[in-house]
C-alpha cells in the first residue's frame, strides 16, 4: 500500500516537470509494478486494492456532487437532458454499430455499446480539478452530461445483467430496472427537498466529526446503492449535491480535499494493475479504430452540447476533451463479459480501448485550444464562445465557487 502511494506519487512528479497529467502516470505506475510486467511486483492480485479503490471512486464522485449546486438541476434540466441525450445517442449508437462490425456476437455488441459510449466519471472529474476548470461556463453541461450518462448507466446495467446471464425472464429484467430508477428517484427527492434537514443533522463545530459524518454518509449511501442495481458513484454523487447545499459545504470541500486526492490515486493505481500489456497486441487494429470512432463522436457531441448552451468552438473543444476518457463502467463490463464466457477477445480489447483514452483524454483536454482552432467559428474569435473563458489553459477557481449560467 504504501509502495502504492510512493510510486504514483513518484511517477507524478517526473512527470509534471514535463507537463504530464497524473491520471495516465498513476496507472502506469500500476502496469509496472503490478503483476503482468517483469520487475518488482507490489500488488500480486488486484482485488487485494477492491475496497481501497471503491472508496477513490466514491469520494471523486462525492466532490463532483460537492461542487454541483442543486440550483444547476433545477435551472438547466431541459438543457442537460437534451446535451446527456445527444452525447448518448451518438457514442452508445457508435458503439453498438461497432460492435455488430467486428462480428463478435449480439451480447458482444451489447457490451461494446456501453463500453464506448459511457465517459469515466472518475477521470472526467480529476480532469476538471486538475486544470481549474471547474468555474468555467462549459463545466455545467460536462456535469450534466455526466450525470445523464450515470443514470443511464445504472438503468443499463440493470437490463444488460439478466441477457449476460442467459436470463429469459423480461418481468425480471423490467423489475430490476424498476428498482434502480426508483432509487434514483428517491435520492432526487432527497436531495431537492432534504437539504434542511441534512443540514441540521450534520452541522457541527469540530472537524473531526464533521469528516467522520460526511464520510460516513458518503460511503454507506454508495453501499446502498448497490443494493438496488444503482452504481454506488452515483450515491455518493446525491449525497454530495446535497451536503454541498447545506451551511458546512465549504466547510465539508476543504476537508474532503485530502481524501480525494489519496484514495483517488489508489483508484488509477489499481486500475493500471487490471492491464496486462501482453494480451494488447491481439486487438490493436480493432481498439485503434474504436478510439477513432469515440474521437469523431465526442467531437460531434461537443458541438452539439455547445449549441444546446450557446457556446462556441472553444467550450466545445473543452466538452470535447474533457468527456472522452473511458473508465471504470468499461472495467465492470469486461468483468461481466468474463463471467458470462463472452468472446475472449473481449477483455484485452477492453483494456487497450480504456487505458489508451485514459491517457489520451487527460493530454487532449489539456491542448483543447488546439482542436478550437478546427472547430466551425474557432478561427474566427469564436473560440472562446463569447463568454470570455479559457479555451485550453488551466484556470484558476476557488473553492466552491461555480459559476451557474442559466
Amino acid at each position: 500500500m504504501g509502495g502504492a502511494f510512493l510510486a504514483a506519487a513518484f511517477l507524478a512528479r517526473l512527470g509534471g516537470r514535463i507537463g504530464l497529467p497524473t491520471i495516465p502516470l498513476f496507472i502506469l505506475a500500476g502496469i509496472l509494478l503490478g503483476p503482468h510486467t517483469p520487475g518488482i511486483v507490489l500488488v500480486s492480485d488486484p482485488h487485494e486494492l477492491e475496497m481501497l479503490s471503491a472508496l477513490g471512486l466514491v469520494l471523486l464522485l462525492f466532490y463532483l456532487g460537492l461542487e454541483f449546486h442543486l440550483d444547476d438541476l433545477r435551472t438547466g434540466g431541459r438543457k442537460m437532458a437534451l446535451a446527456g441525450g445527444a452525447y448518448l445517442a451518438l457514442n452508445v449508437g457508435a458503439g453498438l454499430a461497432f460492435g455488430f462490425a467486428m462480428g463478435w456476437g449480439t451480447s458482444e455488441a451489447l457490451v461494446l455499446a456501453g463500453v464506448l459510449g459511457i465517459s469515466s466519471s472518475a477521470i472526467v472529474t480529476k480532469v476538471l480539478v486538475d486544470l481549474g476548470r471547474l468555474g468555467n461556463p462549459e463545466t455545467r453541461p460536462v456535469l450534466g452530461i455526466i450525470v445523464v450518462e450515470d443514470v443511464f448507466l445504472a438503468l443499463y446495467l440493470a437490463a444488460l445483467q439478466p441477457i449476460l446471464s442467459g436470463a429469459d425472464s423480461l418481468s425480471a429484467a423490467v423489475l430490476d430496472a424498476g428498482k434502480a430508477f426508483g432509487f434514483l428517484l428517491l435520492l432526487a427527492l432527497a436531495a431537492r427537498y432534504g437539504t434542511r434537514v441534512v443540514s441540521r443533522l450534520i452541522n457541527t463545530k469540530d472537524d473531526e466529526l464533521l469528516v467522520i459524518s460526511f464520510l460516513g454518509a458518503a460511503v454507506f449511501v454508495a453501499g446502498v446503492s448497490e443494493w438496488f442495481g444503482v452504481a454506488d458513484a452515483i450515491g455518493a454523487f446525491m449525497v454530495g449535491l446535497m451536503l454541498g447545499s447545506t451551511a458546512s459545504g465549504d466547510r465539508i470541500r476543504t476537508l474532503v480535499h485530502p481524501l480525494r486526492d489519496a484514495f483517488g490515486a489508489i483508484f488509477f493505481f489499481a486500475f493500471g494493475l487490471s492491464i496486462d500489456p501482453g494480451d494488447l497486441p491481439v486487438v490493436l487494429w480493432p481498439v485503434l479504430a474504436a478510439v477513432a470512432v469515440t474521437l469523431a463522436m465526442n467531437v460531434l457531441a461537443g458541438l452539439a452540447a455547445a449549441r444546446v448552451y450557446g457556446f462556441g468552438a472553444g467550450p466545445a473543444a473543452n466538452i470535447s476533451t474533457t468527456l472522452l476518457a473511458r473508465g471504470e463502467f468499461a472495467l465492470i463490463l469486461a468483468t461481466m463479459a468474463a463471467g458470462a464466457g463472452l468472446d475472449s477477445r473481449l477483455s484485452p480489447f477492453i483494456a487497450g480501448y480504456v487505458l489508451i483514452l485514459a491517457v489520451l483524454g487527460p493530454l487532449a483536454a489539456g491542448r483543447a485550444h488546439w482542436l478550437a482552432r478546427l472547430l466551425p467559428g474557432g478561427r474566427d474569435g469564436g473560440g472562446d464562445g463569447g463568454d470570455g473563458s479559457d479555451t485550453g489553459a488551466p484556470q484558476s477557481t476557488r473553492t466552491g465557487e461555480v459559476t451557474s449560467v442559466g
